[in-house]
């Protein structure tokens, strides 16, 4: 029984680290190829598509597993779909040659992205059907194999640094290689049941749409439109931090910098400060409570721009290193301290929809508002016919003013949030 349950978690990591490196083979380094095949100015509808289509399409294909094909088969397929779009993109990119149309890629790419993102959650109900399957702790074996896909993420950046793909369609090719390797794996996983009663729920409440009932509550409305109003910053440094640290190489004094030519890598130490933060949220919590975690997730957002406006590769690389640091506390603290404040104040009737709420309202609402308002603030500020020292300035006013926003949201939470210890049942 032993070796079996040794047999499913290594099974199952290697679902997770497939999971997590097609996304990390394009979510970092997208905005440097976007900006160096005549894109620049289109950078945030790359990242914003991403925060729509998670709008509606984890709902509905969460309907199509829970009611017809489960959850393994349906992961897989997906994936057929999302890196046949994935691998066609990077067709269409390399085909254009230097300069590359909206067009061309635009509408393949969200199509892939439209399957891909119901996959995060379709991969975790997978690995928690099997280890139920098995008579396994999911609290306790879960969170073991789920940093391999953190793990997954980091190879695939470090692998599209060091092979030269940050500024070619070839991280497009990757990923979607990697996504039909996990399409043809997936069925061969335990099979996930559908549902065979009678009861089943309707497409508003799969959605979550149900959940909206809480902003009746003042506690819940003010939580909620926080978590939007922070889920703009999530997917700024995805689509910016890599054009602008490679900005540096145009300027001969950072040219040879170990930063300025291996961005990706630089930026894989935030993902790595995940999984090192990830440990800590249950210390902070019980030391400081929910409101003052969640408050040190907001300023860690204020140092994580802040760093950047003020940092570079060269003597200033330290800033940058810091800033990569605290992205851990930025993301996780409030991500999973977030859920949990939702888990532990909504009714059990309600609590999976609440989830599903917050993740709309920050990955979702908050995200894609906040790609399609940091494109207007670069667009403005760095401009394309300018100098390289020129656009690094711009480059800094821009984080700056990052910086300043989460500094207000950081203040206006502290002012408006009220703490509330008790759980609703």
């Amino acid at each position: 029984m032993k070796n079996n349950s040794l047999l499913l978690q290594g099974r199952l990591v290697a679902m997770n680290f497939l999971e997590f490196a097609v996304w990390g083979a394009y979510l970092t380094s997208m905005g440097s190829f976007l900006a160096t095949h005549g894109l620049a100015t289109e950078i945030g509808w790359f990242y914003a598509v991403q925060g729509l289509v998670s709008l509606f399409m984890p709902g509905l294909i969460g309907v199509v597993a829970d009611r017809w094909i489960p959850g393994h088969r349906l992961l897989g397929l997906c994936h057929l779909i999302a890196g046949a779009f994935m691998l066609y993109t990077g067709y269409a990119a390399l085909s254009a040659g230097e300069t590359v149309s909206m067009t061309q890629i635009f509408i393949t790419y969200t199509l892939s992205v439209a399957f891909y993102m119901p996959t995060i959650a379709l991969s975790n109900s997978v690995a928690f059907s099997a280890l139920n399957q098995y008579g396994m702790d999911t609290v306790k074996d879960f969170p073991p194999i789920r940093v391999f896909g953190t793990v997954g993420f980091i190879v695939t950046m470090l692998a599209v640094n060091f092979l030269g793909f940050q500024t070619t369609a070839h991280q497009f090719f990757l990923s979607g290689a990697l996504s039909l390797v996990l399409a043809f794996y997936a069925p061969t996983l335990p099979a996930c049941p559908v549902s065979s009663g009678d009861e089943r729920k309707s497409l508003f409440h799969a959605l979550g749409l149900d959940a909206f009932s809480l902003f009746r509550e003042r506690r819940m409305a003010v939580f909620f439109l926080f978590s939007m109003l922070l889920g703009v910053s999530l997917q700024i440094t995805n689509g910016y931090a890599n054009p602008f640290i490679m900005g540096f190489k145009d300027i001969p004094e950072f040219a040879n910098t170990f930063g300025a030519n291996n961005a990706n890598a630089l930026i894989s130490l935030s993902q790595i400060s995940e999984t090192c933060c990830i440990l800590l949220i249950p210390f902070f919590l019980k030391r400081f409570g929910i409101k003052r975690v969640m408050m040190i997730a907001m300023f860690a957002w204020v140092l994580r721009f802040g760093l950047f406006a003020t940092g570079d590769p060269g003597s200033g690389v330290w800033m940058f290193i810091l800033s990569m640091l605290v992205y851990g506390v930025a993301f996780d603290f409030f991500n999973i301290s977030g859920a949990l404040y939702v888990d532990q104040n909504t009714h059990t009737d309600i609590r999976s929809s609440a989830q599903g709420l917050f993740m709309i309202m920050t990955n979702g609402f908050g995200a894609s508002i906040g790609t399609i308002l940091a494109m207007q603030v670069v667009n403005h500020y760095v401009v394309a016919d300018a100098s390289p020292a020129e656009q690094i300035e711009g480059w800094r006013t821009c984080w700056t003013i990052f910086s300043a926003y989460a500094l207000v949201v950081f203040l206006a939470f502290g002012l408006a949030f009220k703490e509330h210890r008790n759980a609703k049942n």
